[in-house]
């Protein structure tokens, strides 16, 4: 498979695609206003403890307070109480990301990878790891007012503020560094028995008493000396932490992960990427400084782009990204697949899109069905949808073919670095998955909730609204003796209530004997309404809602 990573910069945005076989599989944006935040280390207080539904909440400084699931507080809570005394501490780390490398002057960084660090750690203040989401309050030892050090694992979704741990990691280029761990693992994907225990021989080496580390697949055939300078800066940058935790005093920023470009050089750029393509001057000698630090041997497929054609259209990504807005995306079979986002869940729905004769009718379904199995698992990558998905896939009547489509879901979520769990095809075509979550939907990053409609793609009808006015002029005259009143409406729903001979709101001044004059307002939404007493130059709008 050919992987290939593009990127285009301007003044406020960073784009970032990932091309798997000339398509465009993944896409990072990054704007002033929405940067990356997975990764990030801050020093907080617990603001709340919550036994009941077995987590606490973490005042760090933002708007909303962070949340802490007891099953994500490490074990050895003590020793990272030593950060807060006057004497001299180890320095230590968990795992919460990959791996990440210093930045380079102007900070070259790429997302984290989703692959979670295989051994889990603690926290700051508490006891030991019981393990799993059935630890208590008194398991882990959390009071409201203690301080903690916290990691951010996933970014703040609708409502939702962001999700930590208190299980800190450091990542690097090679290792990830783990405080307080003292394990030290290596990725699952490295099955060379020699290379994995030269690698663990290097780390251990090198490794300060009570720290962990993974060793991650790309550190595979790597010189001893690179292994050594990127486990070396990571414990300097935690010893950074460490002072910043004795300085600072909650809620306080101790430490700030790779920018969203950076971090994907750091964990994507591997064997597997043919070329790296940069438009931008500056962005591009950044990469190349720190490639020529970690990589050199891979400076060779660098790319400054200077073709007058924009980057993103030259190789086909602009197109991609339009549909990133669209809720239906095409099939080349003529069918279609169309996503809808609740607040649960995301619901797809798989449309042939064609009739086809009866008696070809199950081999034309499951042909849908695979093709769309393919472009759903490519959607999910691509928008980076999280949580629970429901996929209403065309109805197979042979179990041989639900399970096909099936097989067809897992084999392509392989390629996806978020974690997933797939379950078989009911007998009603539905396949349910939940697929990581770690950042906002990347349609985010492109779009605002609608003003008018709230992000529910609906307005409520002129006719709802005429009603409600009625209704308000009722309970007004029931209450009141004024008759005369000025109306403030959006000009749409102006022109509504006025239109006619004897227009709908004439008909309401006729009934309830009140006489109300209609004045536009283009700043006001289409459902909304004020009322004007003219007797009393005010507004009455709430003292007569319900």
């Amino acid at each position: 498979m050919k992987k290939e990573i593009v990127i285009n910069s301007t003044a406020n945005e960073h784009r970032i695609a990932i091309l798997e076989d000339g398509k465009l599989a993944e896409l990072f944006v990054e704007t002033p206003g929405k940067e990356r935040m997975v990764g990030d280390i801050y020093f907080g207080k617990i603001a709340k403890v919550m036994p009941g539904i077995r987590a606490a909440f973490i005042d760090i400084g933002l708007q909303q307070d962070a949340f802490l699931h007891f099953s994500d507080v490490g074990s050895s809570l003590s020793e990272y109480n030593a950060l807060f005394d006057d004497e001299d501490d180890d320095e230590e780390e968990s795992p919460a990301s990959e791996s990440a490398p210093p930045a380079t002057e102007g900070g070259v960084v790429a997302p984290p990878q989703t692959v979670t660090a295989p051994h889990q750690h603690e926290s700051r203040r508490g006891g030991p790891h019981n393990g799993g989401s059935e630890r208590s309050a008194r398991d882990v030892n959390l009071q409201k007012g203690q301080e903690i050090i916290v990691q951010i694992t996933k970014e703040p979704v609708g409502k939702k503020g962001v999700r930590v741990t208190s299980e800190i990691s450091l990542p690097g280029r090679f290792l990830v560094l783990l405080p307080f761990d003292g394990k030290v693992g290596v990725s699952k994907k490295l099955t060379d028995f020699k290379e994995k225990r030269r690698l663990r021989k290097v780390v251990r080496s090198i490794l300060p008493a009570g720290f962990g580390a993974i060793i991650r697949t790309v550190a595979e055939g790597k010189e001893d000396s690179l292994i050594r300078q990127d486990l070396e800066e990571l414990i300097r940058v935690w010893s950074n932490i460490q002072k910043a935790v004795k300085a600072e005093k909650p809620p306080a920023l101790v430490y700030k992960d790779m920018t969203t470009t950076s971090s994907v050089i750091r964990d994507l750029f591997g064997d597997r990427v043919e070329r790296v393509a940069v438009d931008d001057r500056k962005l591009f000698k950044e990469i190349k400084a720190y490639v020529q630090w970690m990589s050199p041997d891979m400076l060779d497929r660098l790319e400054h782009y200077k073709g007058k054609e924009p980057i993103f259209d030259k190789y086909g990504v602009e197109k991609d990204i339009q549909t990133l807005m669209s809720k239906k995306v095409w099939l080349k079979s003529g069918g279609y697949i169309f996503l809808e986002k609740t607040e649960a869940m995301t619901v797809i729905d798989v449309n042939s899109g064609r009739y086809a004769a009866k008696k070809e009718q199950e081999l034309n379904s499951l042909r849908t069905d695979l093709e769309a199995s393919r472009e759903i698992t490519r959607q999910l990558r691509l928008r980076d949808i999280g949580g629970i998905i429901v996929i209403d896939f065309i109805d197979l009547d042979d179990e041989k073919n639900r399970k096909k489509v099936y097989d067809e879901v897992k084999k392509e979520l392989k390629r996806d670095r978020a974690k997933a769990t797939v379950l078989p095809m009911t007998e009603f075509g539905l396949m349910q998955i939940t697929r990581q979550r770690i950042r906002q939907n990347v349609q985010m990053s492109f779009s605002d909730a609608c003003p008018t409609c709230g992000g529910t793609g609906m307005v409520q009808s002129k006719t709802t609204t005429l009603n409600q006015i009625e209704r308000w002029i009722k309970r007004f005259k029931s209450e009141s003796r004024e008759f005369r009143l000025q109306l403030k409406v959006n000009p749409n729903t102006g022109s509504y209530l006025t239109q006619g001979t004897i227009s709908r709101l004439t008909k309401i001044m006729f009934k309830f004997f009140v006489k109300v004059k209609v004045v536009p307002d283009q700043t006001m939404a289409m459902d909304e309404f004020r009322f004007i007493s003219v007797k009393q130059d005010k507004d009455i709008t709430e003292q007569y809602r319900l």
